[in-house]
């Protein structure tokens, strides 16, 4: 099993605009936003324990597995994800203040030019490369 660390007061908001809702996620609703970004979660089961979510099970693919575990972690009121994790532990990446994809790109993966491969390995969680915000985590393609 593998466990990452979110910013649990930065991300998406699904659970309500106060502090106290967003501080307990609500799997179903989990689920709906993994289903939303047209993700395929067959095989994973969506369990919370507080403020961590468990990813029980494996997705059809590793790339899968990574995406529902950005798509779920990267949610205001989450704060860890865990989950069975492959041979290869997946690389993620926490967005600072200032991080472009660019920079992100040159310090990852040796070239700022790449850029565009790590936009299309968080997509659909990104929907333009310049919409990124301190604290959401991005999945690095190896």
């Amino acid at each position: 099993m593998g466990l990452w660390s979110f910013a649990k007061s930065a991300g998406k908001k699904l659970f309500g605009a106060s502090a106290a809702e967003a501080s307990t996620p609500d799997p179903e609703k989990l689920k709906a936003e993994i289903a939303d970004l047209g993700l395929d979660a067959t095989g994973v089961e969506i369990k919370v324990e507080g403020d961590k979510v468990v990813v029980e099970g494996r997705a059809v693919s590793a790339e899968m597995q990574e995406k529902i575990i950005l798509a779920v972690g990267n949610v205001e009121g989450v704060a860890e994800v865990e989950a069975e994790d492959d041979a290869v532990a997946p690389v993620f990446h926490t967005v600072v203040k200032g991080d472009t994809l660019s920079a992100i790109a040159k310090t990852t993966l040796g070239s700022a030019n790449r850029y565009p491969e790590i936009f299309e390995a968080n997509r659909p969680m990104l929907t333009h490369p310049d919409k990124i915000y301190p604290g959401q985590v991005l999945r690095i393609p190896q």
